[in-house]
């Protein structure tokens, strides 16, 4: 059961590590390359990280620089970053690209904070259905045996302890990028 429940705590990490990865790609009105970790450039033919084929940092708060280390792909690069629909619009000077992060209005702050809220949902949502794969799983060894009634009881405790223990890391995620989100 402890092979288990390390398995269990394992696959909740991983959920909240892809939570925060995810929430790296979402604007907070500041630059910050990791709004361009997911974008993908067809570099000859395939598909590659945009990272992998340029040097990209934050010369300023308000400026992104994608620098290609082959500056034969720079327009490859420009048509990825458009359709990557991120709201910016990048300027080409032939050696490489500038992202002007604009000002968030209001609106647009709000609308970024329902998609934080939705992204901490969907994390939710996997704990929540861990909980109940190890549940079952725990359930199945007290039927065949393996496990006494009082062990379950226990395994269930400790599994519920920690999936709310998750749940309540990931909603200060969430509450922690809304609130940078809403900063102006």
């Amino acid at each position: 059961m402890d092979a288990l429940m390390k398995n269990f705590e394992e696959k909740m990490e991983k959920t909240i590590s892809l939570l925060k990865e995810d929430l790296n790609t979402v604007r907070a009105g500041r630059a910050n390359a990791a709004i361009l970790d997911k974008i993908t450039v067809d570099y000859y033919g395939t598909p590659t990280p945009l990272k992998n084929i340029a040097n990209i940092s934050t010369p300023d708060p308000r400026t992104i620089m994608v620098a290609p280390f082959d500056p034969s792909s720079i327009s490859g690069i420009q048509k990825a970053i458009n359709e990557a629909n991120l709201g910016l619009n990048p300027s080409n000077d032939g050696k490489s690209i500038r992202l002007i992060v604009p000002q968030l209005t209001e609106e647009r702050r709000k609308e970024l904070t329902k998609t934080t809220k939705k992204m901490g949902e969907n994390a939710k949502v996997a704990v929540r259905n861990l909980r109940r794969d190890i549940n079952e799983h725990a359930k199945k060894k007290e039927k065949n045996g393996e496990i006494t009634e009082d062990d379950l009881k226990k395994a269930l405790d400790k599994i519920q302890k920690s999936t709310d223990d998750h749940i309540k890391n990931i909603d200060a995620i969430i509450a922690k990028k809304d609130k940078d989100i809403m900063e102006v």
